[in-house]
């Protein structure tokens, strides 16, 4: 046959059959129909040459049917090929879909089978991203071993507004932790000599007790248990580990506990992985009604919102929660360290009765920071962060410690700079600062940074107008060196260079 009959011959269809996860009974009746038809069945296994695939689809087999076993060269990542482990996959999938061609292109249907569901972390997808564009191809979905796990268990995966996270547990150990802290659900796949980290992952993100093991869901050899009860010399491939749904569990048993977290200057965008784990395990929250708004509300989770002006009251109030045994969650806007709610909840906690009460800090982006890096680098060399507000001390301490600052050629991060009935401040600290300062030094005046009414504006100093700063506003006062450029876009960059002038 020429060429060009060849083009004109009509070519066979590929198939991606999800099998599901085990039981051939969960198998679809579309794979079924669809393996029934095929004129070849293709499959995956080791160089054993058993195939779980094929054992979950042997009874829908037939004796004319061609089968093409497609054996992977390696199991690890351990192999003498010279463009190493993705070196011989990569060679092995261009001759598995080269091998499946050459029946497309004589006019074959093909099979080719997949447990669980062909496109969730299967061999199935590498062929369908080597053939699918050339050849008419249809895709078969299969109940995943996330599903049949939860069905095992059952317990309820995700409930509402909860996030399911599926991770593979090939992820580094650190990235595992920070994911399994920051999610309601979980599922991590690909366990077996992974489960060591994961198993470490999951403690250190407090989930531990939490998690469930599932080993070989639908199959005969089914397991599941608490996933701290499990050895980890036991453990197969062909396993999950699963934080199932929070909403309506039974908590586990802990110490109460204050954690106070940082949301950083603005919504979710800001805020850490460890920041959002903690909100999520919190059975209480404590804190100022604006900054408590910027917390999805969970099911059975309580809120405690609270005026701006009582944090020593609120830091009484949360530590009161916790020494009743509650895990208590005191939220704070920024970096709780600076000029918030660590700092009034550790004064509270250093006297009786709270001495026993254990108190965490979790830290947040500050203000200062977000505002920087909006504006370039204006933080690039020393700085010094004062707040203008006397509510809590004298103006005098104020006005000394500006100077000092500007005296030593600091950058000057200032907080607090204003407010409805504190409205002078912020013209006397450029009075100040002028006295040390060339009228030209840049001035960054960050509002809303992060915010629905964010707003960057670079002013001189000798410019500064009070009436345009207010409470939602940092001010960064550059030091002699902090230089402005305008780039070719039209926005407008100011930094501080690293290097200082020898004098």
């Amino acid at each position: 046959m020429s060429e060009q009959q060849q083009d004109k011959a009509p070519k066979g269809r590929l198939y991606g059959v999800g099998l599901g996860p085990g039981d051939p009974s969960l198998m679809t009746v579309r794979a079924v129909e669809v393996i029934a038809e095929a004129d070849v069945v293709a499959y995956h296994s080791a160089r054993h040459g058993r195939s779980i695939a094929r054992s979950i689809a042997e009874r829908h087999l037939r004796p004319d049917h061609i089968e093409e076993r497609l054996i992977y060269p390696v199991t690890t990542e351990t192999t003498d090929h010279p463009g190493g482990y993705r070196g011989a996959m990569e060679e092995f999938y261009a001759d598995a879909a080269a091998r499946l061609a050459a029946h497309l292109d004589a006019g074959r249907t093909v099979a080719v089978l997949a447990e669980g569901d062909p496109l969730f972390y299967g061999s199935y997808m590498h062929m369908h991203k080597r053939l699918a564009d050339r050849y008419p191809t249809e895709v078969i979905p299969g109940v995943t071993s996330v599903s049949a796990a939860a069905a095992r268990l059952g317990t309820p995966l995700v409930e509402g507004e909860e996030v399911l996270t599926v991770l593979p547990g090939t992820l580094p150990e650190d990235e595992l932790t920070a994911r399994l802290a920051t999610t309601d659900a979980a599922a991590v796949m690909k366990l077996g000599r992974t489960f060591p980290a994961v198993r470490r992952a999951l403690e250190r993100s407090g989930r531990l007790a939490e998690a469930r093991y599932v080993e070989r869901a639908t199959m005969s050899a089914e397991r599941d248990a608490p996933l701290a009860e499990v050895d980890p010399a036991s453990v197969p491939y062909f396993s999950v580990a699963v934080l199932p749904s929070r909403i309506g569990a039974k908590a586990p048993a802990h110490r109460g506990e204050v954690v106070v977290v940082g949301l950083g200057p603005a919504g979710p965008m800001w805020l850490t992985p460890e920041a959002r784990g903690e909100l999520a395990a919190a059975e209480d929250l404590v804190g100022y009604t604006t900054y408590l708004d910027r917390v999805p509300a969970r099911p059975g989770q309580r809120r405690h919102a609270s005026d701006n002006k009582v944090e020593a009251e609120r830091a009484e109030f949360a530590l009161d929660l916790a020494r009743r045994g509650r895990r208590v969650a005191v939220v704070s806007s920024g970096d709780p360290g600076v000029f918030a709610m660590a700092t009034a909840v550790l004064e509270a906690a250093a006297e009786d009765p709270y001495r026993e009460v254990p108190v965490r800090v979790v830290p947040g982006m500050t203000a200062a920071h977000a505002a920087a890096a909006r504006a370039g680098a204006p933080l690039g060399h020393d700085y010094a962060v004062i707040s203008l507000s006397d509510r809590l001390k004298p103006w005098e301490v104020i006005a000394e410690r500006l100077r000092a600052a500007a005296a030593a050629d600091l950058v000057l991060a200032l907080y607090n700079p204003g407010s409805r009935s504190r409205i002078w401040q912020v013209g006397k600290a450029r009075e100040l600062l002028l006295e040390h300062r060339a009228p030209d030094t840049p001035v960054v005046l960050g509002r809303d940074v992060g915010g629905p009414e964010e707003r960057i504006r670079v002013v001189r100093l000798a410019d500064l107008d009070p009436s345009q700063v207010d409470m939602r506003t940092i001010l960064l006062i550059g030091s002699s060196q902090t230089r402005t450029t305008r780039r070719t876009d039209g926005t407008e960059v100011v930094w501080t260079p690293r290097r200082y002038p020898e004098r």
